[in-house]
């Protein structure tokens, strides 16, 4: 069969994505892709350490970084990213940029991280004020929070579960749980949401936070790809999300997207919680397994 009249492949352009070792939701990120576009995704090496800030320095040391990059360069891709969150705030805003410097030396393309694209997407959304959502620990949310202040972003609302593995696995349902708890009682005093760690799934749900909280919803794993792509010089795909179509943020008309059940597996509507207050988060219990149950909140 002649098959010459199909004339393809087309070329491709290239991200090259640096993920930490316990990585599990690369087909997240292809869902932000445009077609033009591939991910070619690494991992740091493994490391018996379990999430926490001793994980988040070990999984963004230079030196780790210089070798993943150094082996996507056989792909070419014309940016990269680095995919983790917390190792991308460890070091606050000083750390976050010279980790991107270390890895254009390394690549000599331009490089992003998810903290470095998160700043850069509170400043699109002109957000300073927000309510955060993540898996982490007590003390690797504050972190984030010191990370954000530097920047003259402030937290008035947060929910953590205090998870230190499998975070791939919290399922949706806790997820917009989480979020709703985080800006309970500060309707008009957010500007925005922020779903953290690349590890945690946001893709399907942020539609609907954006409809139900009527803010903007930005997620890691977003960010990150919106941010890469920008430097592409291409747009990342996503229906009625905030970020990628201005015309879904507030001032604009709002397009109500379908309605996602987020119940468990689909069988019925979420739990309820306690309101975080804005004060200091307290401490999560359990050892880093998913609850059973409703999860822990701040």
């Amino acid at each position: 069969m002649d098959v010459s009249f199909l004339g393809g492949p087309h070329p491709q352009r290239g991200v090259g994505v640096v993920a930490p070792f316990d990585f599990a939701l690369d087909r997240e990120l292809w869902r932000w892709v445009p077609d033009e576009v591939s991910l070619h995704v690494t991992r740091t090496p493994y490391v018996p350490v379990e999430v926490s800030l001793d994980l988040a320095r070990l999984v963004s040391e230079h030196e780790t970084l210089g070798e993943a990059v150094r082996a996507l360069g056989a792909t070419g891709p014309e940016v990269l990213a680095y995919a983790c969150t917390s190792g991308s705030f460890v070091g606050g805003r000083a750390g976050e940029q010279a980790m991107c410097e270390a890895m254009t030396r390394a690549g000599e393309v331009p490089a992003v991280t998810t903290s470095g694209a998160l700043l850069e997407a509170l400043d699109e959304i002109d957000a300073r004020r927000i309510g955060l959502v993540t898996p982490y620990t007590m003390s690797v949310t504050h972190s984030l929070e010191e990370y954000l202040a530097e920047d003259g972003v402030t937290v008035v609302g947060r929910a953590f579960m205090g998870l230190t593995r499998h975070i791939w696995k919290v399922p949706y349902r806790d997820v917009v749980d989480m979020a709703r708890h985080a800006v309970s009682g500060f309707t008009g005093k957010a500007d925005a949401l922020f779903i953290s760690c690349t590890n945690l799934p946001t893709y399907d749900v942020i539609p609907q936070l954006e409809a139900e909280l009527r803010m903007p919803v930005l997620s890691a794993n977003q960010v990150t790809m919106w941010a890469a792509l920008r430097r592409l010089g291409t747009r990342a795909v996503g229906p009625y999300q905030a970020l990628l179509d201005p015309s879904a943020r507030p001032g604009s008309a709002h397009l109500e997207p379908p309605r996602l059940d987020t119940g468990p597996l689909g069988t019925g509507p979420v739990s309820a919680g306690p309101v975080d207050t804005g004060a200091p988060p307290a401490p999560a219990t359990g050892e880093g397994a998913l609850p059973e149950g409703p999860p822990p909140w701040s």
